[in-house]
């Protein structure tokens, strides 16, 4: 690791951030972390950080709040709850402002504030265009649908905070899964009841990167050069591989696929879900050093079902520290 340095956190209690925070504050950075509510301030300081609380659409606010910080960490989102209000295009507009106002906000006040020399912002690798059986880097051209075109907007800022002569970071990140996700445990009940309750081709790949996993590489990420990096497990899987591997675990049947039709009915949301993306993490492996606790999407699923059964039966677990590389 590099030496500790003051980081400043957005999103520090969503899905990701509240798995960095404590990486961070664990590698010794202080963290200065934002927390909307009183209640998640006073989560993020049983954790090690400073807590802050910051109107993130407020210039004004981020700007003093950054004050003194050398790193930033925009991990904000507004990703819809997953029922059928996530296939409607309106239900993403919050999505959409969080992606262009609050990273706009972070690199407006990091340009006049000297001691801030990086950023990292988080996006989303399931924009590139559906590419069968072929391995997908960073140097395909994404392909963003409607709904979430935004995501080209947070990362032409993290650009620009480079072309200023600092270090901009873009992580494009796999789908997320992980214990006590409610999408996650959609699939798993889906898969039990005989269904893999996404679209697509049965031999399409998916990418996915657990949480966990995702932390990490934002910690090794203090590490890397500029530019954009795919954060994906290493080995993407055909659907029907992980339908099958997921059913097995449980001791279910192999489960059918939703009909082809679904894709379109389902919208933007759809098509994307729909596509077969083989997406390589090999360029963050080699600037980074990081490497994914789970090898494949079956092995981490894996583990998610074993907490879930745990946790069900009232047995302690084990806590593990996710792995991460230098940076």
């Amino acid at each position: 690791m590099n030496e500790a340095r003051r980081i400043f956190v957005a999103g520090a209690t969503g899905a990701i951030g509240r798995r960095v925070v404590p990486l961070l504050v664990h590698a010794g950075h202080e963290v200065i972390a934002v927390g909307r509510t009183p209640e998640k301030r006073l989560q993020l300081e049983r954790l090690g950080a400073r807590a802050v609380e910051v109107d993130l659409f407020d210039p004004a606010q981020v700007k003093e709040a950054i004050q003194g910080a050398e790193v930033l960490c925009n991990l904000a989102t507004a990703v819809p709850r997953p029922d059928f209000r996530l296939l409607l295009r309106r239900s993403w507009r919050a999505m959409d402002h969080v992606r262009q106002q609050v990273s706009a906000n972070l690199v407006e006040a990091a340009l006049v504030t000297p001691s801030v020399q990086r950023m990292i912002q988080e996006s989303f690798a399931p924009t590139y265009p559906d590419s069968g059986d072929a391995w997908v880097d960073e140097d395909v051209p994404p392909r963003p649908a409607n709904y979430n075109r935004s995501v080209l907007d947070a990362e032409a800022q993290a650009e620009r905070f480079t072309r200023a002569g600092r270090i901009g970071v873009v992580l494009r990140f796999g789908l997320f899964y992980g214990p006590g996700d409610a999408s996650t445990l959609q699939l798993v009940d889906g898969a039990k009841r005989g269904w893999y309750p996404l679209p697509g081709r049965q031999e399409g790949y998916t990418s996915w990167v657990a949480h966990e996993d995702a932390a990490s590489a934002v910690a090794a990420a203090l590490g890397v050069p500029p530019g954009v990096y795919n954060i994906i497990e290493n080995e993407p899987m055909r659907r029907r591989e992980l339908a099958n591997g997921i059913a097995g675990l449980l001791g279910a049947r192999s489960p059918r696929f939703l009909p082809a039709w679904t894709a379109h009915l389902a919208g933007a949301v759809g098509e994307t879900l729909a596509r077969s993306l083989r997406i390589s993490n090999r360029k963050f492996r080699g600037a980074s050093g990081w490497e994914p606790r789970y090898r494949t999407t079956l092995d981490g699923f894996e583990a998610v079902i074993e907490r879930r059964d745990r946790e069900s039966t009232g047995e302690d677990l084990a806590v593990c520290k996710p792995q991460y590389g230098r940076g």
